[in-house]
């Protein structure tokens, strides 16, 4: 580190106190008149940041470890956000074997430089020192935690998936994703990624129906019916969405059996695809939703992370034509598709889709209301758009997923 390196020239003609002759003594390289003229100027009270961190270091040169550590704490009384005090204080206390502790003035280096433009760069090698220390940490601590968990008997694949899940979250290996819906937040839901269909009464009965689907989109798709559109519209009476790569994408386009609530010209040739989703709780909101729709993603066409409007629904995806190469992340899981078995999911946590295969993917999309609300509030919510719509009659937004 040379953080704390001064040039000769800026003391020259000075009369120097022991402190500036100390830093002075160091930058021409006499680190023993140097730490005896900063020493002196401590005792004295001359003592800046720059001092300390140098009388730091050349007390840890001379094997001096507990007045290097009080150095370094001198330093970060004065500026608690020192990066070269902060690596310091963290090399130093991993030299004692006092390792997590180490750490944790490491990770707050390693913060710091991640949000700092101006890096000295010969602080660049204890970066990587800090951040190799931290990683070797976390590996040791995991392997501790998980065979001291496995001698108890909690095994990964046989412990709760919720607790498996908040394991993963404190060891780093999963991120926090929140519900963060761009148009309504409805609070005290969960948010859990994908749901377990199989807590779905009504999820057997529609993929029961996927070849009957199946024959539909095949007949939408060859049968001269209205072509597929843009899944997000343009749409020029609103400002650029900040859903860089929807609005106006025809490489993630949509036949739509019915749109904001609205039935849409075409429905009427998919008669079994009706009756299969009517088995599903269909968020019903005037003007608004459901959506139910045959989705297509174009051969190397990629869905960008983005989030949904409102989060009282849930969005089912059944897969129809799934060629190899198509997934769906939300959050922290990434799944493939795989026909005929639905995917349930919170479209208000951040989630993408891909195809890399070589064809168009297929699935027949729509929103279902979160098992989670109760009818009173589904009716409040319905009543609330419905206030919303009534400000300006004929100006309201519908929602895009």
């Amino acid at each position: 580190m040379v953080a704390w390196l001064v040039r000769i020239d800026q003391f020259d003609g000075m009369t120097l106190r022991p402190s500036q002759a100390g830093l002075a003594a160091l930058a021409r390289g006499d680190t023993a008149a140097a730490r005896s003229l900063l020493e002196q100027g401590a005792a004295e009270g001359d003592v800046s940041a720059p001092v300390w961190l140098a009388l730091a270091q050349l007390r840890g040169r001379a094997g001096d470890s507990a007045g290097e550590l009080a150095a370094f704490d001198r330093v970060l009384e004065l500026e608690p956000r020192n990066l070269a005090a902060l690596l310091g204080k963290g090399e130093a206390l991993w030299r004692a074997n006092n390792r997590r502790r180490a750490v944790t003035f490491y990770t707050a280096a390693l913060r710091l430089a991640s949000a700092s433009r101006n890096i000295h760069p010969d602080l660049s090698p204890a970066l990587r020192r800090a951040s190799a220390a931290s990683e070797e940490l976390a590996r040791e601590l995991e392997n501790h935690i998980l065979g001291r968990l496995n001698d108890q008997g909690f095994s990964r694949g046989g412990s709760p998936p919720r607790f498996v899940h908040a394991l993963d979250l404190m060891l780093g290996k999963r991120r926090i994703y929140p519900q963060t819906p761009r148009y309504f937040y409805f609070p005290e839901l969960a948010p859990i990624e994908f749901f377990d269909r199989s807590d779905f009464p009504w999820a057997a009965e529609v993929e029961r129906s996927t070849q009957a689907i199946l024959d539909e989109l095949k007949s939408v798709t060859q049968g001269g019916a209205p072509s597929f559109v843009p899944y997000v519209p343009e749409d020029n009476n609103r400002p650029e969405r900040r859903q860089a790569g929807l609005a106006g994408n025809k490489a993630w386009s949509a036949f739509f059996l019915k749109k904001d609530g609205v039935l849409q010209p075409g429905a009427e040739t998919c008669p079994r695809t009706w009756e299969a989703v009517r088995e599903a709780p269909l968020t019903e909101i005037p003007g608004r939703a459901p959506s139910v729709l045959f989705s297509k993603l174009s051969p190397g066409a990629r869905i960008p992370p983005h989030t949904g409007m409102i989060n009282v629904r849930l969005i089912c995806h059944l897969p129809l034509i799934v060629p190899e190469g198509c997934a769906l992340r939300v959050g922290n899981e990434t799944r493939n598709w795989g026909v005929g078995e639905l995917m349930i999911f919170d479209d208000t946590i951040e989630h993408e889709a891909w195809n890399s295969g070589d064809r168009d993917r297929y699935v027949l999309l729509f929103d279902v209301w979160r098992p989670d609300i109760s009818d009173d509030e589904r009716a409040s919510v319905i009543a609330l758009c419905s206030a919303i719509d009534s400000f300006e009659e004929g100006q309201s937004e519908a929602w895009d997923a």
